[in-house]
């Protein structure tokens, strides 16, 4: 009687998508609600000038920004970083990309001392060229 049971059920060869659907759109959500979250950045307050903003070059890799907070501290892609690690990872990105563009964020409460020390960091990993990110001054209307 079991081996009638046995030849009458077929076992079911299809996947049951349903559930992972559900999944899917409930990780969906939360990336659609934290990826705002992750790109903030670290916070400090720039500088104000009345330059003229860098054309982007659509060809180039991306930059690599190094923020200098009012205490000194250093920080990439928003990462607290050493001197010595701010010094190997310039110099990794500088000789697999030489092109890549390094720009310093510096707190417009930075000592001086601090921005300059790290933009030496950057000269010092054989970048060339650094420039300063500030923020343009607003309209007066």
């Amino acid at each position: 009687m079991s081996s009638y049971r046995d030849r009458k059920r077929k076992p079911i060869a299809e996947i049951n998508v349903v559930p992972y659907i559900d999944v899917m759109l409930v990780l969906l959500i939360i990336f659609m609600v934290t990826a705002p979250l992750l790109t903030e950045g670290v916070k400090i307050d720039l500088p104000q000038t009345d330059g003229s903003p860098v054309e982007a070059n659509s060809e180039a890799p991306e930059p690599v920004i190094l923020t200098v907070d009012a205490s000194g501290q250093l920080f990439i892609d928003d990462q607290a970083k050493s001197s010595e690690e701010v010094l190997r990872y310039a110099r990794a990105v500088h000789s697999l990309k030489p092109k890549t563009d390094f720009l310093v964020r510096g707190a417009k409460q930075a000592i001086y001392d601090d921005i300059i020390k790290a933009m030496v960091l950057l000269k010092q990993a054989g970048v060339e060229t650094v420039s300063l990110v500030t923020e343009p001054i607003p309209d007066k209307k």
